[in-house]
């Protein structure tokens, strides 16, 4: 790299129409740039900032920073819910859109950091978390929400929430699905800083850009694969906690409650919850 201008590695994605890609100085900077539907987690979102992130990689980029144009305040709405299933399928199956970016921000080999400068709602929670470091802005706020809209989240999402935050924690944003602070995030270990809005590119170039571009991004990539392989190895469930957990998420996502989420959202009113807990119970054979 010695010798060679500053612009070297300098390249602009101009394919994609939600996302706007710039490869800096060994850093890819991918912006969602949907503000006008709040950067929803569309289907379409959802594969750019995949193969935004994959051209960083193959760009031999240290490091990969995903950013937004903000509007109203919002840095992502999370899942688009005019793509929800209503035809009794699982909407958060291991082959739909979302969770495929959620596994390529996990699994991509080298660090993904999430700039938050905005308030970030549900699915786009998950989408912090699954990137390796989150730096934020004081006034950022962050909320799970499946049980606003009457989603039965996987469970590969929650034990994603307990290995960062802890059982307690996790259970506070799944159960209330209310936004925490920035302050609070950082307090629990969701997000690793926090600066004032204005401050915050130059904190994220200071305090994590810069050091990153002087490491091995080889050691690094290796470090990044071992966390995977470790964080996934307490996790393993038996085989007939895995089907108990699948029948509870069956009988909510085919059931009314739902549906009547989903409508609710759509229809811009209180949704009308009817369902009980029991409906869920198993009886044993």
């Amino acid at each position: 790299m010695i010798g060679r201008p500053f612009f070297h590695y300098l390249w602009e994605n101009f394919c994609d129409m939600l996302v706007k890609s710039i490869i800096k100085d060994r850093i890819c900077y991918v912006e969602m740039r949907n503000q006008e539907h709040f950067n929803c987690l569309s289907k379409e979102m959802c594969q750019e900032l995949s193969h935004a992130i994959q051209k960083g990689y193959d760009k031999e980029c240290v490091g990969v920073v995903i950013k937004a144009k903000c509007s109203h305040g919002v840095w992502s709405a999370g899942h688009d819910i005019r793509e929800l299933p209503q035809n009794g399928e699982d909407p958060l199956a291991y082959d739909v859109p979302m969770e495929q970016l959620l596994r390529k921000v996990q699994e991509t080999p080298i660090p993904v950091i999430a700039c938050v400068s905005g308030t970030v709602w549900g699915g786009a929670c998950d989408l912090c978390l699954s990137c390796d470091m989150i730096v934020s802005a004081d006034t950022a706020t962050f909320a799970i929400t499946p049980a606003k809209i009457g989603i039965p989240y996987n469970a590969s999402g929650i034990m994603h929430f307990i290995n960062q935050l802890g059982m307690n924690k996790a259970r506070e944003m799944f159960f209330l699905a209310t936004p925490i602070t920035a302050q609070d995030a950082l307090n629990v270990g969701l997000i690793n800083r926090i600066a004032k809005p204005e401050e915050l590119d130059k904190m994220l170039e200071e305090n994590f850009l810069n050091p990153l571009r002087k490491n091995s991004v080889m050691s690094i990539s290796a470090i990044k694969r071992q966390f995977r392989i470790l964080s996934k190895a307490a996790t393993v469930i038996a085989s007939e906690s895995f089907e108990k957990v699948n029948a509870y998420r069956t009988r909510v996502y085919k059931g009314e409650d739902y549906l009547e989420g989903i409508r609710s959202f759509l229809e811009k009113r209180p949704p009308v919850y009817k369902g009980k807990a029991s409906d869920l119970d198993i009886n044993p054979i």
